[in-house]
């Protein structure tokens, strides 16, 4: 007999995870470097190397800035037509600083998704 395990909250996993915090207690940190996952919660203990995050967070995060930064460049372009130089000097950066920005906390709210849904062994199963 298979005892059902306590319901998590995607949404909160999810936003403890923006917030780069445990997707359990949201206090301890997920990471130890940039995007470096930490083994183990350092304030609850709970074990983080289960994820699986593997290619999805640069993705997801590509996704997302690339949707801004071609609205932006379109809009600034009908406004203003300005030369190329002024484009790309505009937009290339807006674009490195976005995604270093981003993908620590794509990264932090799929680890909280995966926690929730319990995937990859945060659910005790190790599938």
């Amino acid at each position: 007999m298979e005892i059902a395990a306590a319901p998590r909250s995607v949404w909160q996993a999810m936003m403890n995870g923006l917030r780069q915090r445990c997707p359990d207690c949201g206090k301890g940190q997920v990471f130890g470097k940039y995007i470096k996952v930490n083994h183990t919660c350092d304030h609850c203990g709970l074990e983080l190397h289960h994820q699986r995050a593997d290619d999805a967070p640069p993705y997801f995060t590509m996704l997302i800035v690339l949707h801004f930064v071609l609205s932006g460049m379109l809009t600034v372009e009908q406004a203003y037509s300005p030369a190329t130089w002024v484009q790309l000097t505009i937009w290339l950066p807006v674009s490195l600083i976005s995604a270093l920005w981003l993908l620590p906390r794509v990264k932090g709210a799929l680890i909280g998704i995966q926690w929730a849904r319990q995937m990859h062994g945060f659910g005790g199963d190790f599938t």
